[in-house]
């Protein structure tokens, strides 16, 4: 039975470190991107998005590239994941991720993550979600000290807990769409 644990990547438990700004998260985002709509576009993916932290000008964030994707169809996920891993994204299966409106792919270099890719059908609504909050935090440099500190302060209470760590930015992430939809 202890062999399970044994199986499981380290860069899955990996703690949470959020690190100042770097000026590279940009440029890496575009790799990224430039290299997903490459590789996925046999697959009807012609939309690739930089989100996250790391998409916002002067945010402290987990040095990991955020993207998104959206596809067509779920039809053709195993060759999708196939395809990925061979240029070292690791499919995480929808039981294990426990989002069941994405696909979730992260990409690991050393050990490390240094990129995610959450896959979603066309028409996902948390695709717009995401876009607008990123796209609010560009445009005021208010609330991306609001965020930093929030940040901070949950990388300090949960840095082995992932889940915690996400949940707690929730709250915030909900004042952002809510100000700004209406």
């Amino acid at each position: 039975m202890g062999n399970d644990n044994e199986n499981i990547p380290v860069w899955a438990y990996e703690k949470i470190e959020v690190k100042k700004p770097d000026s590279n998260w940009k440029e890496k985002g575009i790799r990224e991107r430039e290299d997903l709509a490459n590789l996925l576009s046999a697959f009807g993916v012609n939309q690739v998005e930089h989100i996250g932290s790391t998409s916002i000008l002067n945010l402290p964030a987990k040095p990991i590239i955020d993207l998104m994707a959206t596809i067509p169809s779920l039809e053709f996920i195993n060759r999708i994941a196939e395809k990925l891993n061979a240029h070292d994204w690791h499919y995480v299966p929808p039981e294990l991720d426990k989002q069941p409106w994405r696909r979730f792919f992260v990409k690991v270099e050393h050990d490390k993550r240094v990129a995610h890719l959450h896959l979603m059908l066309e028409g996902e609504e948390r695709w717009d979600q995401l876009l607008t909050f990123r796209d609010k935090l560009r445009a005021n440099p208010h609330l991306v000290n609001e965020y930093a500190v929030l940040k901070s302060h949950l990388a300090q209470d949960y840095n082995n807990d992932r889940e915690r760590y996400t949940e707690g930015k929730t709250e915030f992430i909900n004042k952002v769409l809510n100000n700004y939809l209406s």
